[in-house]
């Protein structure tokens, strides 16, 4: 097990909200959804059931907090968490705000369109939005 390095496509998908105990909280480059990824800060980790049970704990309380903050926040008609990792092998989760009627509505979000970039100062506002919420 070495030193925990982000994903490189993590990296360019998504920019840097804060740290958690366990995790990056990191939000996707796609104005479309509220959507955040939490990844675990865990060299080598690729799957749930590769943390150790007090970081799968930790990392169930982080998805817990994040998404009902969220929620809170946003109001949205559902949360869809998940973790799929075939692509992007390292382990993270997916926590997407999701309304009727968006642009995926009611599919998936994986595969629905391009990606929508947020302007400069709508970014760094949902950054500091989010960052808030959480610390």
């Amino acid at each position: 097990m070495g030193d925990f390095v982000l994903d490189k496509r993590l990296d360019g998908d998504t920019v840097h909200v804060c740290d958690l105990e366990l995790s990056e909280v990191r939000l996707m480059k796609d104005s479309r959804y509220e959507w955040v990824v939490l990844v675990p800060m865990v060299a080598d980790a690729e799957e749930v059931f590769d943390l150790s049970n007090s970081d799968y704990n930790t990392l169930n309380e982080e998805i817990k907090k994040v998404a009902s903050a969220l929620k809170q926040e946003f109001n949205p008609t559902k949360i869809n968490i998940g973790a799929l990792g075939n692509i992007v092998r390292q382990l993270h989760i997916h926590i997407i705000c999701r309304n009727d009627g968006d642009y995926a509505w009611p599919g998936p979000v994986w595969g629905s369109g391009e990606a929508v970039p947020y302007s400069e100062p709508s970014l760094k506002e949902t950054v500091e939005k989010v960052k808030n919420l959480l610390t």
